[in-house]
């Protein structure tokens, strides 16, 4: 909440704008997986503008060498994932589900697995939905608008802008198997990147 409540203050300094929507879908009961884009280190903002309570996010872990913004995740209490080491990922993962259910925290994920400043989506990693379905809990998408407009550090373009965040509603696992990762994945790809599109004000 400390950090929270300092990151917050920076959008003053950037002279970023966030306009935020659907709030109210994260008040579901029990844990959950909250699955967003990701396009730069002003995601950081973003997310401190919506962040609920009792939640944790999940990041590569080449991210805790990241000078001043690797040590912020690291004391904000990032779970922290060796992409390299599949069998070390599982073994996380299979933690995180444990602590997810034991403790009723939501677990922030970016399925796209790495920072994408193109104004699209890439295609989605399956871990987050893998976990859904095995903690059985819900799928919530939160959706940033495209910075592109406003930030683009290769034509280094950086002015002021509005952000529009939209946290969409709840999609259900319960009942689904691991045959279903693959279909939950593409929806919830396809609903993002519909809503990405329309945030963004750009022809879907």
């Amino acid at each position: 909440r400390i950090i929270k409540a300092v990151v917050k203050t920076f959008k003053y300094f950037f002279g970023l704008r966030f306009e935020v929507k659907g709030l109210e879908n994260f008040n579901v009961e029990g844990p959950a997986i909250i699955v967003s884009n990701h396009q730069s280190v002003l995601d950081m903002m973003g997310l401190m503008e919506v962040l609920p309570d009792n939640c944790v996010q999940v990041g590569k872990k080449e991210l805790m060498y990241a000078g001043t913004v690797g040590l912020v995740i690291y004391l904000g209490g990032v779970i922290f994932i060796n992409r390299k080491s599949t069998t070390s990922a599982k073994m996380v993962m299979a933690e995180v589900a444990k602590t997810m259910i034991t403790e009723n925290v939501k677990v922030w994920v970016y399925p796209e697995g790495t920072r994408n400043c193109t104004g699209d989506l890439l295609p989605f990693k399956k871990g987050a939905f893998h976990l859904a379905v095995q903690a059985q809990v819900p799928v919530i998408p939160v959706v940033y608008s495209s910075f592109t407009t406003f930030y683009n550090p290769k034509k280094n373009l950086f002015t002021s802008g509005k952000i529009k965040v939209e946290v969409l509603p709840p999609i259900e696992t319960k009942g689904l198997t691991s045959d279903d990762v693959s279909d939950l994945t593409d929806r919830c790809f396809h609903l993002m990147r519909k809503t990405l599109f329309r945030l963004s004000g750009h022809p879907s």
